[in-house]
C-alpha cells in the first residue's frame, strides 16, 4: 500500500482509542499485515486516517472510537491479571458485569497480591499511565516475615540489582510489627514484574502479604475485595492533570446514555 501519509490521524493511535491494543501493540499489528485501509493491506504505522476511511482488523471493521473511561478494581488474591488463562485459573474479568466494555489492565498485580488496580477501555491512556517517564508512584502495603530493622532496607532505598534487572530507589518505611510479622510501607515508580517481591527476598525478607493502595492520583479508598468503580469523568480529567497527563476533552466526552449507565453500574460487585 501507498504510505504517504494524508491529512487526519496515525493509525496506531485510532487502534487504539478504539480499544484494539495500545499504541505499541497496534503498531505491532500493522507491521504484521493484519490491518487493511480501504481494502489495501498496510505495511507501516507511519500512516494517517480520516473518519472516511474503512480500517479492518483481520478482515473485521474496527469499532468506533470510545469516550477514555477509568475504572478502579479492588483485586484480590487468586485472580490472575489476565483475560484467559490456560490452567483455568479464576481471572480479573471473572470479576466484572458482562455490561462493561471491553477493558485493559494498566501494570499487573500477581496473582497472590491483592488491592487497587486500574482499568481503562483506551489503549493511548493505558500507555500513558504505564510509561516509566510518567513518574507515577505505586504505595504498596506490604507485609513481611521476621523483625526488619531500618539499616536492613538501606539497599532498597538506595537502588538494588536482582538477576539482571535494576530497580530503582524505594521509599521504605516500617510502619508497625505484629506478632512474628512487620508491615511495611514502600513506594515505586517503576512496576516492574514482581519488584517489590523480588528485591525484599534479595535482602532476606519474605512477603507474605502485598495489598497495593495507591496509582497516581488514583486510590484503593474503601472499594470492596472484587469490586470495581468506575471514576466520572471530571474526576478523571482533574486527577490526571494533576500528574501532567492530559486527556482530550473530545476523548472524555459523555452521552447522556452513557451517564445513566454510570449512574447506574458506577459501582458494581460481581455476584456470583
Amino acid at each position: 500500500m501507498n504510505n504517504q501519509s494524508p491529512k487526519g490521524n496515525r493509525i496506531a493511535k485510532v487502534l487504539s482509542r478504539s480499544g484494539v491494543a495500545s499504541r505499541r501493540d497496534a503498531e505491532k499489528i500493522i507491521l504484521k499485515g493484519r490491518v487493511k485501509v480501504n481494502g489495501e493491506i498496510l505495511t507501516s504505522p507511519a500512516f494517517n486516517v480520516s473518519e472516511s476511511d474503512i480500517i479492518l482488523i483481520d478482515d473485521n471493521p474496527i469499532a468506533k472510537p470510545e469516550d477514555d473511561r477509568l475504572w478502579c478494581f479492588h483485586k484480590p488474591v487468586g485472580a490472575i491479571t489476565t483475560a484467559r488463562d490456560d490452567k483455568n485459573r479464576k481471572t480479573i474479568y471473572d470479576y466484572f458485569p458482562s455490561s462493561l466494555p471491553r477493558m485493559m489492565p494498566i501494570g499487573r498485580l500477581d496473582i497472590n497480591s491483592e488491592g487497587l488496580l486500574l482499568l481503562t477501555n483506551s489503549g493511548e491512556l493505558k500507555r500513558k499511565l504505564e510509561l516509566p517517564s510518567s513518574q507515577l508512584g505505586r504505595i504498596y502495603r506490604v507485609r513481611v516475615k521476621g523483625q526488619p530493622k531500618e539499616s536492613d532496607l538501606d539497599l532498597l532505598r538506595s537502588g538494588i540489582s536482582v538477576e539482571k534487572d535494576f530497580f530503582k530507589p524505594m521509599k521504605v518505611s516500617i510502619d508497625r510489627q505484629q506478632g512474628a510479622n512487620a508491615w511495611m510501607t514502600i513506594e515505586i515508580k517503576e512496576g516492574k514484574n514482581r519488584e517489590i517481591r523480588r528485591a525484599l527476598s534479595e535482602i532476606g525478607m519474605q512477603v507474605n502479604r502485598l495489598i497495593r493502595v495507591e496509582y497516581g492520583p488514583f486510590k484503593l479508598g474503601n472499594i470492596k475485595k472484587g469490586e470495581i468503580i468506575e471514576i466520572n469523568k471530571k474526576s478523571m480529567r482533574r486527577s490526571l492533570k494533576s500528574v501532567n497527563i492530559n486527556v482530550a476533552r473530545e476523548n472524555i466526552r459523555q452521552s447522556t446514555e452513557q451517564k445513566k449507565f454510570s449512574a447506574v453500574s458506577r459501582k458494581t460487585s460481581n455476584k456470583r
